[in-house]
């Protein structure tokens, strides 16, 4: 079984649970549904991407290897294996640092970020929506560094996206926090 067990493509998807369904389905009808989205990293190579370009390196490699091994080469046989595996290893530890994501969660009272890293262990931020504001930070040739301020403090999350996802998340976030600040009973023109 392999360690990326779910196709995690879009840097915002669905919570991978039906937790915020439940939380919506309790709440009063005139309530503001919760706010909920969880971001991971891009991961260009899936599952089935590694195992074929494994399968064409270690070909490669065993191929070359038994040429060098007819030559008389014997030696150069187990470079090839040894380089077959260090890009074993190096694709294993990718997608290792790639079960990293974080948690978006915004409801009238928190705005809450969790982050979760690869090694299982949680970090929980809260904010108080109403104080909280969201940063875009624009630096030079177009990249971004995404922020939460509160009170003179910053905390930047989702930095492994890419920066037109910050953009993206900035937006987003920036417009649920606007709704969440003006409440269920006043309605737009």
């Amino acid at each position: 079984m392999s360690e990326n067990q779910e196709p995690k493509q879009a840097p915002i998807a669905p919570p991978p649970d039906s937790a915020a369904h439940d939380i919506a389905s309790d709440a009063p009808s005139n309530a503001p549904r919760p706010f909920r989205v969880v971001l991971y990293p891009h991961r260009s190579l899936g599952p089935t991407g590694f195992l074929i370009l494994m399968s064409a390196v270690g070909g490669v490699s065993f191929v070359t290897g038994m040429v060098f091994l007819m030559m008389g080469a014997w030696p150069v046989m187990g470079f090839f294996g040894l380089d077959a595996a260090l890009v074993y290893v190096a694709f294993r530890l990718n997608y290792r640092s790639g079960r990293l994501y974080e948690t978006v969660e915004l409801t009238r009272e928190t705005l809450t970020v969790t982050r979760v890293h690869p090694s299982g262990d949680r970090e929980s931020f809260d904010f108080n929506p109403y104080w909280v504001r969201v940063r875009l930070a624009e630096g030079p040739q177009g990249r971004n560094d995404l922020r939460l301020t509160s009170h003179g403090r910053e905390f930047a999350f989702g930095r492994f996206l890419t920066d037109d996802e910050r953009r993206e998340v900035s937006q987003v976030l920036a417009g649920a926090l606007a709704q969440t600040r003006v409440g269920p009973d006043v309605k737009s023109a």
